[in-house]
């Protein structure tokens, strides 16, 4: 995989033509209505992993105290018999109750809650124009425009919560104050991506949670408010932090997750890599197995500029875990 030299001017273009009155009124095609907080499958037939296991992006040189970056090998293997017997749930009940067949394209709604110290923009208070842009971002990812898989998902800001708390400020992964926060604050079902902004604590750019068939509280994306289009985080401003956070919320995992062995991220056409890719090294290869390192990846650690794709695998994993633990 090559890098594309003109890929900072497709997005910058993207940006600049969006603004928020047009996300805002955009027919929302495809959305599923918001299911009860806390709702559960049907007919549950195994219990869930008891870790509510959130994956983050760090900032090159970065060492966060809590590292939620990679899952264990029994995580995984959990994580994947569960999204099996939610498949097998989700089919039966299908069955059973002549429901609607599985989604092939979706819009997800979402909203969007500013953590602010206070009303400066270096106590979080960022404009709307990077909120929109970055949702202009996600869409551009997600839809392949900027030269990877297209996938079933598009986004629709519904809402800018803005919220003055210095006690949620910095935001810290794990903390009672992140649980509290995310208590009071998220809205919607399973459907509805809730994404909290601010400083983050352990030098992370954002974490996020994996899908689970009864909705946690905590569920939703965590992004460095500066990693957005326009931000003030070098190398990591051009909004791909969110990118990747959103792609572990619809179940994908880290391409280097498990290394050179094992399953790895569990998706046939990613190479396997060894380890997390920093900075933007074409031709790294860290595994013997065929293909060089997918550093290209949105689901590795490279700068922003040098990462763009998702792969079709990635796409059909995203659509399946959908339709097994996010679907009405």
């Amino acid at each position: 995989m090559g890098l594309r030299p003109n890929l900072l001017t497709r997005r910058a273009a993207g940006v600049a033509s969006t603004t928020l009155a047009l996300l805002l009124s955009t027919a929302a095609v495809g959305v599923v209505p918001a299911a009860s907080a806390f709702s559960a499958a049907p007919s549950e037939v195994c219990a869930e992993p008891a870790d509510v296991h959130s994956d983050a992006r760090i900032k090159k040189g970065g060492i966060a105290k809590h590292e939620p970056n990679e899952l264990t090998a029994k995580q995984v293997r959990e994580r994947e018999a569960d999204l099996a017997a939610a498949l097998r749930e989700r089919a039966s009940f299908r069955a059973g109750a002549q429901a609607a067949a599985p989604l092939a394209s979706v819009t997800i709604p979402v909203v969007v809650h500013v953590i602010q110290r206070d009303s400066t923009r270096a106590g979080g208070n960022i404009p709307d124009s990077m909120i929109t842009s970055q949702i202009s971002v996600l869409n551009q990812a997600y839809a392949g425009a900027t030269g990877g898989a297209a996938t079933a998902f598009g986004f629709q800001l519904t809402k800018i919560n803005r919220v003055t708390n210095p006690a949620w400020y910095p935001i810290v992964q794990g903390s009672s104050a992140e649980r509290s926060m995310k208590t009071s604050l998220r809205e919607g079902g399973k459907n509805t991506l809730n994404v909290y902004l601010g400083e983050l604590s352990d030098d992370l750019l954002g974490w996020a949670t994996f899908p689970q068939r009864k909705l946690n509280s905590m569920d939703g994306v965590v992004v460095l408010s500066e990693s957005l289009p326009g931000g003030t985080a070098a190398n990591y401003n051009q909004g791909d932090t969110g990118t990747h956070e959103v792609g572990h919320w619809l179940n994908l995992y880290h391409t280097f997750q498990g290394g050179c062995s094992g399953s790895g991220d569990s998706v046939s056409d990613t190479p396997a890599e060894a380890s997390p890719a920093f900075q933007c090294p074409t031709g790294r290869d860290t595994c013997t197995t065929a293909g060089l390192d997918p550093i290209t990846n949105f689901m590795d650690y490279t700068y922003d500029s040098c990462m763009y794709q998702f792969t079709a695998g990635q796409a059909s994993r995203m659509l399946t875990a959908w339709n097994a633990y996010r679907a009405a």
